[in-house]
């Protein structure tokens, strides 16, 4: 049986023309190698399988053939170019730092830096993995690298530049490999697919390429492996089975059920991805990829980031049009908060099914035609509200730093509270049952009116109404709407002082909420309101445990309604 070469190896480039994705290094390599600018060392770094040694072989074999083209490429022909391909060349040598890391290592190389070449211009030392040499083997090879003979060229090659030390980074000629695009990678296995007659379809090639990670080498070798199982017909549906990646197709799926609202479904596609031997967090990564391919599609500027074959962009594109920026952002960041608290989850496939149960739950805004009826019905054209967010905490007195929020924005940070804002086609969502106060709104909106004054006095009563709304439900978010009177300011304006961060935020959720009621009642859509973090200077810091015991029940009147109750005494 003949010995088989893996494609890595048999495929791997011989001429700086063949090297992928490298062309500025390679032109800069070329263009140093005609002018006769070579430098004493030269350091490769990037990530695995980008072509870090394979360009320094190939850069050691043409500064050493007799014969160079034109082009600055090696003739292949001469004695130093025939040695080399037979691996017999004593003018370069390759050094594995991962395993000859010592000092005595590097004392042995330097030794036979003195010697000079018997055929040849150049000796070569390749020294791969440089960053696995200790401190004392660096220090040991410091002067020979600085000063080496005008016949010896050091190529250093690494993944780790940051652990090489300043001194060694600062006597060599630094080149970064970038990672290898998708494109570039699929147009090489198609290359290696023509010569080998292999049989392939481009989804294959693409799902190859997504699982390589921007590594030639590792996608070589999935090409390998998957076309010796398939006997050399590489499908699409092969690359999933034998590399255990989902299907788009389960993804198009949830995101349709998760836009009409189809709960049963999705859950029923999660059990079946379960019962198929996938992880719950591959479907998760998998599912933030998707949501935010579908995102790539809202522009047609973003589309080149989209790493995907043409017939699956098509699709995208479909669904992408069906979902609303106001369903992908809030989707997105749901999906990112359970990949990340997923590991720490006791019960993991409930986090997920959670996760769907939320996602068709949430509704995109209704579709674009609205406002046409709106105008159609009489009603005036209203630009959407303005949310402002206060950015940095500031002093009292000193003018506030705000920051605009668009309303689809704002509905990511809303729980899910039924309210929707005046001729603006948005609903904010909140799963539980609306105030009276809103739902006296709501009857009224009919005699909505887009822009009436109203006095701080009606302002306040609107608030305190609000606020007398939520009491029961929410006594925190009560006592900071009240503790300090709202005031009205110009272009109807109204500002909120608070006392710290944490408030801040309670308020930023329950905003959209609060705007709404205040835009109906007062029959006017131009409110905005503005947060005011102040600090208060005679602020006592508590100390003792009654005192921390007080402060918190100020701040949570539930904390003195539970002690009472249980009749609880302090443990001093």
């Amino acid at each position: 049986m003949d010995n088989f070469i893996v494609s890595a190896r048999k495929y791997r480039p011989v001429t700086f023309d063949t090297v992928i994705g490298q062309k500025s290094i390679t032109n800069t390599l070329k263009n140093a190698i005609n002018n006769k600018q070579l430098a004493q060392a030269f350091l490769f770094c990037g990530p695995r399988g980008v072509g870090k040694t394979t360009c320094a072989r190939i850069l050691a074999k043409t500064i050493n053939c007799e014969n160079l083209s034109e082009n600055a490429e090696p003739c292949n022909q001469c004695p130093s170019c025939l040695s080399f391909n037979t691996s017999a060349s004593f003018n370069i040598h390759e050094l594995d730092a991962a395993s000859n890391n010592s000092v005595d290592d590097i004392r042995s190389l330097v030794e036979q830096v003195r010697i000079p070449p018997q055929i040849g211009k150049y000796k070569v030392y390749i020294i791969d993995e440089v960053h696995m040499l200790s401190a004392s083997a660096f220090n040991a090879f410091l002067k020979t690298l600085e000063e080496p003979p005008a016949y010896a060229k050091f190529i250093l090659a690494t993944t780790e530049k940051h652990k090489i030390l300043p001194t060694i980074l600062s006597r060599c000629q630094i080149f970064d490999f970038r990672r290898l695009t998708v494109d570039d990678i699929v147009s090489q296995l198609a290359y290696v697919a023509l010569h080998e007659h292999v049989n392939t379809e481009p989804d294959a090639l693409h799902t190859i390429a997504q699982k390589a990670d921007g590594a030639m080498r590792d996608a070589l070798s999935i090409f390998d492996q998957i076309v010796s199982s398939t006997n050399n017909q590489l499908t699409y549906e092969a690359v999933i089975e034998n590399l255990n990646v989902l299907d788009y197709e389960y993804y198009f799926r949830t995101t349709d059920y998760a836009i009409n609202g189809d709960i049963s479904n999705c859950l029923l596609i999660l059990n079946e991805i379960i019962e198929n031997g996938f992880d719950g967090q591959h479907f998760l990564v998998g599912l933030g990829e998707h949501l935010r391919n579908l995102l790539v599609c809202k522009d047609e500027a973003t589309l080149k980031l989209l790493e995907v074959s043409s017939g699956v962009k098509s699709r995208y594109a479909q669904q992408s049009a069906k979902s609303g920026l106001s369903f992908l952002i809030p989707a997105l960041e749901m999906v990112n908060k359970c990949d990340v608290n997923y590991k720490a989850s006791n019960s993991k496939r409930l986090s997920i099914e959670l996760l769907l149960m939320q996602l068709c739950n949430l509704h995109p805004n209704p579709t674009i035609n609205q406002p046409v009826q709106q105008k159609q019905q009489g009603k005036p054209e209203v630009p959407a509200p303005q949310i402002l967010r206060e950015e940095n905490k500031i002093e009292a007195g000193h003018p506030v730093t705000t920051k605009l929020i668009s309303p689809e924005t704002a509905q990511t940070t809303v729980g899910a509270t039924n309210v929707a804002m005046p001729d603006t086609g948005i609903s904010i969502t909140r799963n539980m049952q609306q105030s009276p106060a809103v739902k006296k709104v709501e009857e009224t909106q009919e005699n909505y009116n887009v822009c009436k004054d109203f006095t701080q006095k009606e302002m306040e009563q609107a608030w305190k109404t609000f606020a007398d709304s939520i009491a029961e439900e929410n006594p925190n978010f009560f006592a900071t709407l009240t503790k300090k009177k709202p005031k009205l300011k110009e272009n109807y304006c109204i500002e909120l002082q608070i006392d710290n961060k944490i408030q801040e935020d309670e308020i930023f959720q329950r905003k959209p909420e609060l705007l709404g009621f205040l835009h109906k009642t007062l029959n006017n859509n131009k409110i905005q309101i503005t947060i005011l973090i102040t600090k208060s200077e005679d602020t006592i810091r508590p100390y003792t445990p009654i005192e921390k015991l007080n402060a918190l029940a100020e701040k949570n009147p539930l904390i003195k309604k539970f002690k009472e109750d249980h009749s609880l005494e302090l443990d001093f």
